[in-house]
Parts: structure tokens; C-alpha cells; sequence
């Protein structure tokens, strides 16, 4: 079984380029489920439906979200509607939405289970790791377990990896937006990397102009982070294998490529 994770997806650069790689992948090699985090997805900050949607047809089966799940309010219109839409899962209960779901593959049990770091995050949440564990402890088990942990510190990330190595089966970081070569399965044969990284416009700072975000880094000065409406495009993601009948994680491969933009 084969499992695409598709890094944080900024603007409509971003989506384009996203729905141009899962065909060409998929042509390809048999990918048998899709997940991809969505949290930047519109105009660089949180996910309108119609977004959402567009990301649905392009084949992602799942949507992970992170610190901007809120930016465009109407996701609280629209959340409860799918299970396949998931905001980070250590936010206070009363938020709408859910962290973690079960997903059925071809007769193969998926959760896909959405957190949010607490290292240099300015969100009021719960603890990672606690709320890792409830879930393992409390809801039903799976025979593939992805984590998509929506974090900032590197250590915090390795931190949760480790404490959960044979318990879930990958850690896959996100927020960052820079893909790392860390890449690996560790001990116990949980797959492992820092960061996905990012699907968006390649020539930018983390999918803004670069002016921008140059302007308020040097300056200190109130800058807005817009996001580059035609570029290179630059696709980030992580193809998990994993065996049919232990269902032990074989291989994690990374995928970076820069895709014209004359090609979406």
C-alpha cells in the first residue's frame, strides 16, 4: 500500500501544482491513498469550501489543516459536514471539527490524526502528546496510523516522533515549509521527517513575495504577505510504502520538484 503526503499547499499556485503532481504520480505508481495539508491553501491563509472541494477533486482523500485553520471563518460552516477534513485535534474540545479520523482503503483501516505543536506557536492548545496518546489509548485502532504534526521547533517534532516510535505508524511534520533530508524510519518503525514541505510559488519566501516579507524582517515595519500569483512552481510531498499484510512502513521517499507553470 502506498500512501501520498502532500506538504502544505500555499495559494492557487499551490493547488495548481498539486493537481497537476497527483496525475502525473498516480500515472505513474499505484498511490492508494491521498492526504495533503490544506491549512494555506487559500490566498496563503486557511481554506474556503469551494478550495476545499478543488483539492477533493484533485484526488486528495484527506485534508489536514494547522495554526490557520481559522484565517477564513466560514470553515465553521462547513467543517462538521465532512469527516475528511481534519483541524489540529489538541484544540480546545469546543471548537468545531474533529483532529482524527478513521478511513476505510480498500478494506484497510487509516486514521489520519492532525496536532499542532506548542514551541514558538502562538495558539492556546492542549498537549501534543497527551493528545497523541488519548487517541491511541481511546479511539479505535487502525491498521495505518499517519500523524501530521503542525509544528515550528525541529526538537519538538523529533520529541513526538520518538515518544510514539511502533505506536503510530509516520510522524510527518508540517508549517515550516521547507522540505528537510531527514527523512528515515526510526527504531521501532515509525517513518519520520521534520518537514514536508511546501506546494507554492518557488521563487517566494515560504509562498509570499519576497519584498514583503523582506521589508517587515528587516525593518520590523507592518508588511501584508502576499501570495505570488504566477511562478515556478515548487511541489513538496512524501510517498510512504507500507506492507500489504504487517502493514510495517517500508519506505518513506521524499518528492521535490519545481514544475513550470505553463504546465498546470
Amino acid at each position: 500500500m502506498n500512501i501520498l503526503f502532500i506538504g502544505d499547499i500555499v495559494g492557487k499556485l499551490g493547488r495548481d501544482v498539486v493537481n497537476y503532481m497527483i496525475e502525473r504520480i498516480t500515472s505513474k505508481r499505484p498511490v492508494d491513498f491521498i492526504i495533503a495539508n490544506g491549512e494555506n491553501a487559500t490566498h496563503g491563509k486557511g481554506l474556503s469550501e469551494a478550495h476545499f472541494k478543488e483539492l477533493l477533486n484533485s484526488g486528495v482523500d484527506v485534508v489536514t489543516l494547522g495554526n490557520h485553520y481559522a484565517a477564513k471563518k466560514e470553515i465553521f460552516n462547513y467543517i462538521d459536514s465532512y469527516e475528511c477534513i481534519l483541524r489540529p485535534h489538541n484544540l480546545h474540545e469546543s471548537i468545531p471539527g474533529t483532529g482524527t479520523n478513521l478511513f476505510d482503503c480498500n478494506g484497510i483501516k487509516v486514521r489520519v490524526t492532525n496536532l499542532i505543536g506548542r514551541s514558538f506557536m502562538s495558539n492556546s492548545i492542549d498537549n501534543p502528546f497527551d493528545s497523541l496518546q488519548w487517541i491511541i489509548n481511546e479511539e479505535a485502532q487502525a491498521d495505518i496510523h499517519i500523524v501530521d504534526f503542525h509544528a515550528e521547533a525541529t526538537g519538538e517534532k523529533y520529541a513526538l516522533a520518538y515518544a510514539f516510535d511502533g505506536q503510530v505508524s509516520a510522524v510527518l511534520g508540517t508549517h515550516t515549509h521547507v522540505q528537510t533530508r531527514d527523512y528515515r524510519i526510526l527504531d521501532k518503525g515509525t517513518a519520520f521527517i521534520s518537514d514536508v514541505g511546501m506546494c507554492g510559488p518557488y521563487n517566494s519566501i515560504l509562498g509570499a513575495k519576497k519584498e514583503e516579507v523582506i521589508t517587515r524582517t528587516w525593518t520590523g515595519l507592518p508588511s501584508t504577505f502576499d501570495v505570488i500569483e504566477h511562478d515556478e512552481c515548487l511541489f513538496s510531498a512524501v510517498l510512504l510504502e507500507f506492507d500489504d499484510g504487517t502493514f510495517e512502513c517500508l519506505s518513506i521517499e521524499p518528492i521535490y520538484e519545481v514544475v513550470q507553470e505553463e504546465k498546470l
